[in-house]
């Protein structure tokens, strides 16, 4: 990934979390508009700019404080600042993988699994 590109683990860690959060604070967000809309907001304007900044600032609050919740998890689970790497794909991995089902296959036709 980034990590041959050279880029700090950190950077990337960052980056990682940064993308996967993404569609969850924007679910939370939606479900802020529709409880504003459930208690009778209506988008005026420059009227409605303070509450706009106040539903900003609750949605910082909610994720600096779901980030933190998930990391005290995954901390318990033992993440030690970085995400763990699998290893390296080996062709004899991908062959495990082509001859499994094959067998499987083949064992269903003799046992007449599949008739």
């Amino acid at each position: 990934g980034l990590e041959k590109l050279k880029i700090p683990a950190p950077l990337v860690s960052i980056a990682t979390f940064m993308l996967r959060y993404l569609n969850v604070i924007s679910d939370e967000l939606g479900r802020m508009k529709i409880a504003r809309e459930s208690r009778g907001f209506e988008e005026r304007g420059l009227k409605s700019w303070p509450i706009l900044a106040q539903t900003v600032g609750a949605l910082f609050i909610r994720s600096y404080e779901r980030g933190e919740r998930v990391y005290l998890a995954m901390l318990s689970r033992g993440f030690v600042g970085a995400m763990p790497r699998l290893s390296e794909d080996k062709s004899t991995n991908w062959l495990v993988a082509l001859i499994l089902p094959g067998i499987a296959a083949t064992v269903s036709l003799v046992t007449g699994a599949l008739s």
